[in-house]
């Protein structure tokens, strides 16, 4: 069961509207599964409205009823069956600060891999990926305007999620999600963890790694204790990623427990972290930086930011205590600059 952090991501949402678009065969199928997270929705105080295409016919006037008596505060807006759902939704004019798709499955790569965030570039580079593998033919099409909504500034977020049980609360309310988002206009943030709600989530992101084999275990308690050495990236103010400051001598500083929420691999997260990271050792004037890691990703991000696989000697009782696992060595100049590729 996904961690829920409730009052830490009910301060995002404040003031801003939720809106859920639904077909109606999704919605007859998933009726009381949508209806329980709209109503969570209200309990947070997040004001919400709910797109859908029921026809008036006399079939489907209790489920029309139960959306109106079950849901008094939620704008219900309904989509005449004939119309094109996905551009009659998108070129709505009411407000939209998120907008959640609920589609059957989820928006899958060629590889049968679940996407958890894009941004609109990298959507229209890839749409020859997509196809049809959310189980609907005619998104692809609606990806487009997708895009073009966000990038117009009519909508900051889009998600796209499968419907099912707490779904669109998982998406919401938890640092791992349950489905895609799409944004352009993320706001990143770097500092030291503050409060206990923090040092919850940097747990859960870090539990994800130690279940990979990667990182070696972190008990609560520590980083409730150490919280002063810990770092996070915020998205949004949303805590995505971790790295531990470990003082190693009077230049040195050791990036531990570095670690990047699963739902922003991929959107260059982790090189805004670790340059970050030695933008902020720089100012306490380190000026070497290691790290052991034997996570691929990592590796490969370290490579990247220009860190050499090599274990100085200097280091080798720090080596010593991590036996077979690869060290990343980067020295900066006195100059303090902490160079980055695009």
């Amino acid at each position: 069961m996904p961690q829920l952090y409730l009052q830490e991501y009910a301060k995002n949402l404040a003031g801003r509207r939720v809106c859920i678009a639904c077909r109606e065969g999704i919605l007859r199928d998933h009726f009381s599964e949508i209806v329980v997270d709209i109503k969570f929705l209200m309990r947070m105080n997040v004001a919400t409205s709910l797109f859908h295409n029921l026809p008036k016919r006399f079939a489907n006037q209790k489920l029309l009823t139960e959306l109106e008596k079950k849901l008094p505060t939620t704008n219900l807006v309904r989509i005449a069956p004939e119309l094109d759902f996905y551009e009659a939704v998108l070129s709505h004019p009411d407000s939209m600060d998120k907008l959640i798709f609920l589609e059957r499955r989820y928006l899958m790569d060629r590889q049968g891999k679940k996407i958890n965030a894009l941004t609109t570039g990298r959507v229209l580079e890839s749409l020859a990926d997509f196809g049809d593998l959310i189980g609907n033919v005619n998104f692809k099409d609606a990806m487009k305007r997708i895009c073009a909504k966000i990038e117009a500034g009519a909508c900051d977020r889009v998600h796209i999620l499968p419907a099912g049980k707490d779904t669109i609360k998982h998406e919401l309310f938890t640092v791992e999600g349950s489905g895609t988002m799409i944004a352009n206009n993320f706001i990143e943030e770097f500092r030291q963890v503050q409060t206990d709600e923090e040092v919850a989530i940097v747990s859960r992101i870090l539990t994800s790694y130690k279940r990979a084999g990667f990182l070696k275990p972190r008990s609560k308690e520590y980083l409730s204790r150490n919280r002063g050495s810990f770092f996070v990236t915020a998205i949004d103010g949303i805590i995505v990623g971790c790295v531990e400051q470990k003082v190693i001598d009077e230049q040195t500083v050791e990036l531990g427990a570095l670690a990047i929420s699963t739902r922003f691999l991929k959107q260059r997260v982790g090189v805004y972290t670790v340059n970050a990271f030695i933008r902020a050792m720089l100012a306490q004037g380190y000026r070497r930086f290691i790290s052991l890691t034997g996570n691929p990703r990592l590796q490969a991000l370290f490579r990247q930011l220009d860190f050499d696989e090599k274990s100085p000697s200097e280091y080798s009782r720090r080596q010593s205590e991590s036996p077979g696992v690869p060290m990343f060595y980067k020295a900066v100049g006195e100059n303090g600059a902490a160079p980055s590729k695009p």
